[in-house]
């Protein structure tokens, strides 16, 4: 009956984060300005530096750091440089994606009438006008009972469904190789 009771207590209280803490990517980059490393810090220095500043920290804060890191880095906000993280250069041009760039399209002057676009493929070979037109192509001509062929490889022809000669002595030959004829023995003594 103890258990109907506990309606009255109020719950435990909910373990919150230590709300004194500022959010990760606050404390990452005042620890990269308090460093002020011209090449960067790298991620044992800034974790050494929040733990000093701030001396109250959550058991995962590793994983926690680790995490906020590589996401500010995906961002754009840090930017790394062997294995040093650094804010990232407001005069720096923006980070280039993969590959080749396009070209630049070039517009058509006023008035001009755009070409359709090429077919697929390989062009035709041009015809020579003196020749001869090419033969027409070969059309297989339907089977004799008038169906159409079916795909792939056309069906064996069945054998006719007499029955097969018996061999000698009136039995039929079983499956694979038959087995050796032992020679009789004579008799030792004659």
């Amino acid at each position: 009956m103890a258990t109907e009771e506990t309606g009255n207590n109020p719950p435990p209280p909910a373990a919150a984060p230590n709300s004194a803490l500022p959010q990760y990517p606050e404390m990452i980059m005042a620890a990269i300005e308090a460093l002020n490393d011209p090449s960067g810090s790298n991620k044992s220095a800034i974790a050494k530096q929040i733990e000093s500043t701030y001396g109250d920290l959550p058991a995962a804060h590793s994983t926690l750091l680790t995490h906020h890191l590589n996401k500010m880095k995906l961002s754009g906000e840090l930017v790394m440089v062997k294995n040093n993280y650094m804010k990232r250069d407001p005069n720096a041009p923006p980070k280039r994606g993969r590959g080749r760039p396009p070209k630049p399209k070039e517009p058509a002057p006023p008035g001009a009438v755009a070409s359709p676009p090429r077919p697929r493929g390989r062009p035709p070979k041009p015809r020579d006008p003196n020749a001869p037109p090419p033969p027409a192509p070969k059309t297989k001509a339907p089977a004799a009972t008038g169906k159409k062929r079916g795909r792939g490889r056309p069906p064996k022809e069945k054998p006719d469904t007499a029955p097969a000669p018996a061999a000698a002595g009136g039995v039929k030959r079983g499956r694979g190789r038959p087995p050796k004829v032992k020679p009789a023995v004579a008799p030792v003594g004659a």
